[in-house]
C-alpha cells in the first residue's frame, strides 16, 4: 500500500499495531467539524478492523475530562483532533497505569511526549495548514487497514482482494478521504482557495477512489443550496459594491443577465446551472467587480478549488465540503455530536433531518452574533482587537462569529480578533462563573507575517492563571473571570512582538 503521507508512515503503523493489540478502545474526539470527521474516520476504521470501541466527545479536553476518561475501564484510549496539547495531564494518567493513549492530532504538542503519538508537527508538517485532525485520523485509518490485512486474503469488512493484489477502496479505507477533506476545509486549511501539503495527497487518494471531485469554481459559500440571489448577496469575502450585502442589488444584477435563472417561479441554484450559464454569471460578476474598483488581488479570490463529494445528491449540503463542514458544526456545537457523527457515518434519514434543523438554528445564531458584534463594535488595542459577548453569544460559536465579522465596518482584517464569552455551566469553575472562554481568529496573511495565535493564547492565558492553545490562525483559551484586561494586555504585547 502507498502511504498517503510517507513522513508519518512508521508512527502511524506503530499506532495501528497498538490499537490492534487492544481488546477494546475508547475513542474520544473534539466537537467541531474536524473533530467529528476525525471520529467518524476512526470509528469506521476500528469497525472494519473488528476492534470493539465506544465513542465520546468533549468540548474541551481539560483536567476534569481526562480524569473522567481515566475513570473508565478502558485500557486503550484513542484521542482524535485533540490530545497533543494535553499530553502533560494525559501522561500523568498513563504513568499511573490508567490507560495507554494513542493520539491522532494536529495541534501544538505539549513538552511531554508519548509513544503512540501521531502528529504532523512532529515530522515537519504544518498542522495548521497542511494536515488537519481528520487528516491525521485518515493516515491512521490507512495504516490500520494495511496492518490488519497485510497477510490476509480477505479484508476484515469482506472486501475481496483482486487478482493484482489491490483491494477495494473500502477495504483499504481510501473511501474515508472525503471525510478527511471535509475536516480540513472545516478547519480553515484551504488557504488561498485550495488545500496544500499533505492534504493534497489525501485529496488525490479521494479522487482516485471516486469519492472526491475537484475543479476551479466560483469561491462563494452555498453553491449547492442557496438560491442565486442569496448566494451573491451573502458573498462578502470579496465585497462587490451593489451586490454584496445588497438584496435588491443582487436581484438587479441577475435580472440584467440574458439567462433563464428561474424555474417554475423559483430561483435556481449554482449547482443546477450548466457550465455555459456559470461562465456567463462569473464573467458578469468579474466585470462588475472591475467596474466598481475592486482590487485585482481581491478579484482573483472569486475563483477557488471546489471539493465535491460526487456520491452525495446535487443540491444538498453534503455534496460540497464547505457546506458539509458547516452542517457538522451546527450539531456538536449544540451538544448533538451524536447527530453529526451519524451523518458522517451515512445516516441520511433521521440524523440528516435533525442536522438540518440544527443548521437553521446555527445560521440564525451566527447572523445574530455577527449583527451584535458589528453593531456594538470592537475595542482596538495597538496590535489586536477584541469584544466581550458575555452570555449573548454561545461560547461554542463565538470564535466562528469573530472570524466571520472580520472585515465588517469597524472590524479590521489587519489585526487578529479576540472574542470573550461566558462559559456554560460545566464543571465547578464554570458553574460558579469563575471562568471565561476566549477565542481568537487571524488571517493567513497575518500568519505569513509571523502571527501565531497558539503561542499568543497559550502564553497570555497562563500568565493570568488560565490555559489555552490551538493553531497559528485560530486558537482558544480559558481564563479566570476578572482577568480579561490583564490577558488582553499580555496578548497584545505578544502579537506586537510577532508582527514587528
Amino acid at each position: 500500500m502507498t502511504d498517503p503521507v510517507p513522513e508519518l508512515a512508521d508512527r502511524a503503523a506503530a499506532c495501528a499495531d497498538r490499537l490492534l493489540d487492544a481488546d477494546r478502545v475508547l475513542l474520544a474526539s473534539h466537537i467541531d467539524a474536524d473533530g467529528l470527521t476525525s471520529a467518524a474516520i476512526a470509528a469506521q476504521a476500528l469497525e472494519r478492523a473488528a476492534i470493539p470501541f465506544e465513542t465520546v466527545f468533549e468540548k474541551q479536553l481539560d483536567q476534569d475530562a481526562i480524569a473522567d476518561i481515566a475513570a473508565t475501564d478502558y485500557d486503550t484510549v484513542l484521542f482524535t483532533d485533540f490530545g497533543s496539547g494535553q499530553l502533560e495531564i494525559i501522561g500523568e494518567h498513563e504513568d499511573a497505569g490508567a490507560f495507554t493513549p494513542v493520539i491522532a492530532d494536529h495541534h501544538q504538542p505539549a513538552d511531554r511526549d508519548t509513544e503512540f503519538h501521531l502528529n504532523p508537527l512532529l515530522f515537519g508538517i504544518d498542522g495548521a495548514s497542511e494536515l488537519s485532525g481528520a487528516g491525521a485520523s485518515y493516515v491512521l485509518a490507512r495504516a490500520l487497514a494495511d496492518t490488519a490485512d497485510r497477510s490476509a486474503e480477505l479484508c476484515s469488512d469482506g472486501g475481496m482482494v483482486t487478482a493484482s493484489g489491490a483491494t477495494d477502496v473500502r477495504a483499504d479505507n481510501r473511501d474515508l478521504a472525503a471525510l478527511a477533506v471535509v475536516g480540513a476545509v472545516g478547519d480553515m486549511q484551504a488557504s488561498g482557495g485550495e488545500l496544500h501539503g499533505a492534504n493534497e495527497k489525501i485529496v488525490a487518494e479521494g479522487v482516485e477512489a471516486g469519492v472526491l471531485e475537484t475543479g476551479k469554481d466560483l469561491a462563494l459559500y452555498g453553491k449547492q443550496t442557496r438560491p442565486l440571489p442569496k448566494l451573491l448577496e451573502y458573498a462578502t469575502d470579496v465585497h462587490i459594491p451593489g451586490i454584496s450585502n445588497d438584496e435588491n442589488g443582487a436581484l438587479r444584477f441577475l435580472d440584467g443577465l440574458d439567462l433563464e435563472l428561474k424555474r417554475d417561479g423559483e430561483w435556481r441554484r449554482w449547482s443546477g446551472l450548466t457550465n455555459d450559464e456559470k461562465q456567463t454569471v462569473a464573467s458578469a460578476l468579474v466585470k462588475r467587480a472591475v467596474s466598481t474598483g475592486v482590487p485585482a488581488t481581491k478579484i482573483d479570490q472569486l475563483v477557488s478549488t471546489a471539493y465535491v463529494l460526487p456520491e452525495e445528491p446535487v443540491g444538498t449540503e453534503l455534496r460540497d465540503a464547505s457546506e458539509f463542514s458547516t452542517l457538522l458544526n451546527a450539531t456538536a456545537r449544540y451538544e448533538r455530536a451524536d447527530v453529526g457523527l451519524g451523518v458522517c457515518l451515512g445516516d441520511r434519514d433521521g440524523a440528516l433531518e435533525r442536522a438540518r434543523k440544527l443548521l437553521r438554528n446555527h445560521r440564525r445564531n451566527l447572523s445574530e452574533g455577527i449583527d451584535l458584534v458589528t453593531r456594538e463594535g470592537v475595542t482596538h488595542e495597538d496590535h489586536l482587537q477584541w469584544f466581550h459577548a458575555g452570555d449573548e453569544i454561545r461560547e461554542t460559536i463565538v470564535g466562528i462569529v469573530a472570524g466571520m465579522a472580520m472585515g465588517n465596518e469597524g472590524i479590521s482584517r489587519s489585526k487578529p480578533i479576540l472574542a470573550f464569552a461566558e462559559k456554560s455551566a460545566e464543571g465547578d469553575a464554570a458553574e460558579n462563573g469563575q471562568e471565561v472562554k476566549v477565542s481568537s481568529r487571524g488571517t493567513h496573511t497575518l500568519v505569513r507575517q509571523g502571527l501565531d495565535l497558539s503561542t499568543v493564547m497559550g502564553e497570555a492565558s497562563r500568565a493570568v492563571g488560565g490555559d489555552g492553545g490551538g493553531h497559528n490562525v485560530a486558537a482558544g483559551a480559558t481564563v479566570p473571570k476578572g482577568k480579561e484586561d490583564a490577558f488582553i494586555e499580555r496578548a497584545d504585547e505578544i502579537v506586537g512582538e510577532q508582527l514587528s
